[in-house]
């Protein structure tokens, strides 16, 4: 399977059948009948989830990456005049700060945002004159008090999937993962210091994306091989047992598995990578939102098709409660869904209407 560079932006809700109903809150003469599945306010009262127009109050249309807290967000936005792509820090009362900006002339990329809450990490991606991809890795300190700094242009061949692991914090080092110059089948796992420096290089053979530290998991749902689940501090590796007609997509706690007939998708499994607690989630109308299985190993992000006239977005999101196996409907006219960190955002509206929805998923307790 040929990985492609930077593959990075937002995912598309296309998105799972209502399912089960779940926390319910308790009443003392008998609930009324439930026509639909249970909404988010419903099972989670005191859920914290910010709203942030997406019109920046120069102009252009802002595009988070990373939320912090519920209001305050690093993303992306053009600048005024159309010239640049910066890199902001927007604060809850709409105030941004510029990070970063670079020539639309080299169709600049941000992406691969991570952050062990005092400094922030990125890469850049520009194209060089030939038109050959260049990547930085850059980092910020959180505190604002001086100036980001470049850790190292030394990035190999970088390998992103949109994922919460596409770079990784540990022990002040940031880590990503990067194809071999020498052979398509070896991963290079690249690391350089937070306060930049040499960059290290560790050959893992076998096509592999970042997951928890300190573990790897197969790229491409198994489509080109086994699934494997890989410690690589242990350097112990777990084969996932899967079928023909099963597509799985593993974390290093559960198993994401889609269920394929020959008319198509028939059913969304999650099971854990040794096939323990296997069950199944949503039907045939299901699909995922999300590369990364079962966030915070509980919540699986799912969708599926609403009802809505086709002047709207019609897509509807969920939310599927490992804990508790039950569904739960977060929003419907949904346009881009992601997640990073512990929070899962999602945009509405069109146009000059578009507004970001950030849900912190740590506090649906």
């Amino acid at each position: 399977m040929k990985r492609s560079v930077w593959r990075y932006g937002g995912l598309a809700a296309a998105l799972v059948a209502g399912g089960a109903l779940l926390l319910l809150p308790g009443h003392d003469a008998p609930p009324p009948v439930q026509t639909g599945p249970v909404r988010l306010a419903q099972a989670w009262p005191e859920a914290r989830v910010g709203d942030v127009p997406a019109a920046l109050s120069d102009g252009p249309a802002y595009s988070p990456s990373l939320f912090l807290d519920p209001q305050t967000s690093i993303g992306t936005a053009p600048s005024p005049e159309g010239t640049h792509q910066r890199l902001l820090r927007r604060e809850a009362d709409g105030s941004f700060k510029e990070l970063r900006r670079l020539s639309m002339n080299g169709t600049p990329q941000f992406g691969g945002f991570v952050s062990d809450g005092t400094t922030l990490a990125w890469a850049e991606s520009t194209a060089n004159a030939d038109g050959h991809a260049k990547t930085e890795m850059w980092a910020a300190d959180l505190a604002g008090a001086e100036p980001p700094r470049r850790l190292t242009a030394d990035t190999g061949d970088v390998i992103f999937f949109v994922s919460e692991y596409d770079m990784v914090i540990e022990s002040g080092r940031l880590l990503w993962l990067a194809v071999s110059p020498d052979s398509a089948e070896i991963t290079e796992l690249r690391s350089v210091p937070l306060t930049g420096g040499d960059v290290t290089v560790q050959g893992e053979q076998g096509q592999w994306a970042l997951s928890r530290w300190p573990w790897l998991v197969s790229a491409g749902s198994g489509e080109t091989g086994p699934v494997r689940v890989r410690d690589v501090v242990e350097r112990r590796t777990t084969e996932v047992d899967t079928s023909a007609s099963e597509l799985v997509t593993c974390s290093p706690a559960w198993c994401r598995v889609q269920i394929i007939a020959s008319d198509g998708p028939t059913r969304i499994d999650l099971m854990r990578p040794d096939g323990a607690d296997r069950h199944r989630i949503a039907g045939a109308a299901a699909s995922a939102a999300l590369i990364d299985v079962a966030v915070l190993d509980r919540f699986e992000v799912l969708g599926q098709t609403g009802t809505q006239g086709p002047e709207s977005s019609n897509q509807q999101l969920f939310l599927y409660d490992v804990r508790e196996r039950g569904t739960v409907l977060l929003a419907e006219g949904v346009g881009t869904v992601q997640y990073r960190a512990g929070f899962l955002w999602w945009s509405t509206g069109l146009d000059t209407e578009v507004v970001w929805h950030a849900l912190d998923l740590r506090t649906l307790t």
